[in-house]
């Protein structure tokens, strides 16, 4: 019996490898879809081994996924571990950094927020959000709450009520926000001894 060429064994290892990486993020296929524009049953047959893997399909993925394409078909590792995150402006003139790499029903972001002025513009919007405030003042204006937060505090709402946050002193204030575009929820395990 011949032994197959080396690169058909890594190609065939792809398909393992790409549901197991879609399991281990508790994605649906539907959801990879979304995320791709390649369709569920294409999804399906890549990780069934029916369909070969192709540059054209698994670039999307590992965009989708944040992970170098060396990981999704198995190359061995090498070299520099540093993790290169994205910097975006946001329009507000603030910074935000996607802390999270791949799709979900959660996203964690480091927003840089600068003092957008005195006077909140409310708004609302499908989801739930948690702040922690990691350095600066956040003014958070929460229905008919008007907070200030500093260091190490932290709140939580369902972002279908009225809301603004930004600097509470005119300098520019850093948070960590985990984001559920649905109403997701962060869930905490253990709570520390009294």
């Amino acid at each position: 019996m011949d032994t197959p060429p080396a690169h058909q064994t890594v190609l065939d290892q792809v398909g393992p490898r790409l549901r197991r990486l879609r399991d281990g993020r508790g994605l649906t296929l539907a959801a990879l879809a979304e995320a791709t524009g390649i369709s569920k049953s294409t999804l399906s047959r890549l990780e069934s081994g029916q369909r070969r893997p192709g540059l054209e399909l698994l670039l999307p993925l590992a965009a989708a996924y944040g992970v170098p394409l060396d990981e999704l078909v198995g190359a061995p590792a090498v070299g520099d571990p540093r993790v290169r995150l994205t910097t975006r402006t946001l329009p507000s003139g603030g910074t935000s950094v996607a802390l999270t790499r791949t799709p979900g029903p959660l996203q964690a972001f480091k927003l840089v927020i600068p003092d957008r002025g005195s006077e909140p513009n409310l708004r609302t919007h499908e989801g739930y959000e948690w702040l922690y405030v990691l350095e600066g003042r956040l003014r958070l204006v929460l229905a008919e709450h008007d907070l200030i937060l500093g260091p190490g505090e932290a709140a939580e709402w369902d972002t279908r009520l009225p809301h603004w946050f930004g600097s509470a002193d005119g300098r520019p204030v850093e948070v960590l926000s985990l984001f559920g575009r649905q109403g997701e929820r962060m869930h905490v395990r253990a709570k520390p001894h009294a």
